[in-house]
């Protein structure tokens, strides 16, 4: 069990980062618009870039079998895992208790574990075990989302680090039964 003084270092740590990463919000405007973007948008150039892979004729039945586990994965990831967590451990966003450079509107829920990094990170995840190539675009949009989220004040570099974790798990736990389910088949 962590002492307060350690809860309290590690809270700092975790806003001094967010410092370090929110101050660049405001001092170069296209620095600014690249952030908005990838936190805004990047997320639907990735969800296109998945559904691609449906109209592959190459492994057309493998492409379709990891379109739909990544997306059970981010689902599940996103709205089962995510909440629970938000539910049990309520976190105020950033611009609610600091003064921050905010470059995106965002309502009050909970900052802890950011939902975005939970959904794309358990998708790219589940897309790795299918095609390692495609996986490590997709795990380098979803850092870059991530870290944009930072950069316009919405989250913390925990809760993305939560986000990717509650991520990556749920993606792994859904190839697993994927595998039971093929292997039950067969």
């Amino acid at each position: 069990m962590k002492s307060a003084y350690q809860r309290r270092i590690q809270v700092n740590f975790d806003y001094y980062l967010f410092q370090q990463i929110n101050n660049f919000a405001g001092k170069f405007f296209w620095l600014d618009k690249t952030a908005v973007f990838c936190a805004s948008y990047l997320q639907y150039f990735l969800l296109a870039g998945l559904l691609v892979f449906l109209f592959f004729e190459k492994e057309k039945n493998k492409n379709r079998l990891m379109v739909l586990g990544a997306l059970l994965s981010a689902g599940v990831s996103r709205l089962f895992f995510a909440n629970i967590i938000r539910w049990i451990h309520y976190r105020p966003r950033p611009f609610l208790v600091h003064q921050v450079h905010q470059l995106v509107n965002h309502d009050l829920e909970s900052s802890f574990p950011s939902g975005h990094a939970a959904f794309f990170f358990a998708l790219a995840m589940f897309v790795y075990f299918y095609n390692q190539r495609a996986g490590k675009w997709f795990f380098l949009g979803a850092l870059l989302m991530g870290v944009a989220r930072v950069f316009v004040g919405i989250h913390y570099p925990l809760d993305i680090l939560g986000g990717a974790v509650v991520g990556i798990f749920t993606g792994w736990l859904i190839e697993i039964i994927f595998k039971k389910i093929k292997k039950a088949r067969v």
